[in-house]
């Protein structure tokens, strides 16, 4: 595999644990480290004895989501709209290539999981939380719309009520309502959480691996039958929606750490 800048990877027999460090103090998803992120899942699709994967942040936080200064960075950058919607592509590509791994995909969860993070983790299998652990799709707030064609996923994990709760409410959720909502599958404690999928990950290579892959595939066909029909357009509601007043107030507001004034516009 290539040569990782934010990225550490380790391999233990057939059960590879991926942690990913952004530098900054929330670990902010960047367009950099999406790219690398995206290049992974794919390497990770075309070998063949890998049979669990656990995806995780870093010790104390997972993450707080895609990096707002990129986001503002690529509204007031001077490019085309077509130039726009392909940047805007990444995100969604990371989550599809991370969904489309047939190995066991694991999340482990410290501290907080916001945004595109949970995009990212819904795309994968499980969910393995700390018991103080956080979960919050902010997007709304800001102004914008949750994309990267999560909301899909999201719906499936806990039905449509619960989705727009957690989209429309935009509030963090602690690990033990998520664990009730079937958001994260297992909780544990701080600290203890890299350990925990690790070793369901391990349970699962020792399974036979091709049937494991066969079942996933069954799953995931039937769940997300209609979800690109869903969501297809979320990149483009995602630039509509960034460029409203709104998204503009929402950011400025986040950035000043005050109330943000919505108008509508």
């Amino acid at each position: 595999m290539a040569d990782w800048k934010f990225l550490a990877l380790e391999r233990r027999e057939h059960v590879l644990t991926v942690a990913f460090d952004a530098g900054g103090p929330v670990n902010a998803l960047s367009f950099a480290v999406l790219e690398e992120l995206e290049t992974l899942a794919r390497d990770i699709a075309r070998d063949s004895d890998v049979r669990a994967v656990v995806l995780t942040g870093r010790a104390h936080t997972f993450t707080g989501g895609m990096d707002l200064e990129s986001v503002a960075a690529l509204a007031d950058a001077d490019l085309s709209l077509a130039e726009r919607r392909t940047r805007l592509k990444l995100g969604p590509a990371v989550c599809a290539a991370w969904e489309a791994v047939e190995a066991i995909t694991i999340v482990a969860i410290e501290g907080w999981c916001v945004g595109g993070g949970l995009a990212l983790a819904a795309s994968c299998d499980w969910r393995v939380a700390a018991e103080d652990a956080h979960l919050y799709v902010p997007e709304l707030r800001l102004g914008m719309n949750m994309s990267w064609q999560s909301v899909p996923r999201l719906t499936n994990l806990v039905g449509p009520a619960r989705a727009k709760q957690l989209l429309v409410l935009a509030e963090p959720l602690r690990a033990g309502i998520a664990l009730d909502w079937g958001l994260v599958d297992r909780l544990a404690a701080p600290g203890r959480v890299r350990a925990e999928a690790e070793a369901l990950a391990r349970q699962v290579a020792g399974m036979p691996p091709v049937p494991v892959r066969m079942a996933k595939r069954a799953v995931d066909a039937y769940a997300n039958a209609l979800a690109s029909t869903a969501s297809f357009m979320d990149a483009d509601q995602f630039l509509l929606a960034s460029a409203s007043e709104d998204a503009s107030e929402g950011l400025k507001a986040f950035f000043e750490k005050r109330a943000p004034d919505f108008t509508g516009r």
